[in-house]
């Protein structure tokens, strides 16, 4: 599990419950405008990441999809990937593969 997501996410959190703290008190009203935007820019853009950014798979791919060619070494794992796509979704899917370009 990464780290930084992690610690991200809390600091929105945070951020944001400040806010609603100094709604609720009218203390550090005058920094209100940079926590909710601050909060809600790290909680928003964390939970697009997520949802955007599909993680590498494992096995061998749906008879459905169809091979682009595509290859290229994930950045973050080091790994030489194959890029498939699925017509009946319309999604991309990223399958782990070996220097032969058979799934692993």
């Amino acid at each position: 599990m990464r780290v930084l997501p992690v610690v991200l996410y809390v600091l929105g959190g945070v951020m944001l419950v400040g806010a609603g703290i100094a709604v609720l008190t009218g203390v550090m009203v005058a920094l209100l405008p940079q926590l909710i935007f601050g909060g809600l820019l790290l909680v928003v853009g964390l939970a697009i990441e997520r949802w955007r950014y599909k993680p590498l798979l494992r096995g061998g791919p749906d008879p459905s999809w169809k091979d682009t060619g595509e290859r290229f070494v994930d950045p973050n794992t080091g790994q030489l990937t194959a890029v498939y796509f699925d017509a009946q979704r319309g999604e991309r899917h990223y399958l782990v593969v070996d220097e032969h370009g058979q799934p692993r």
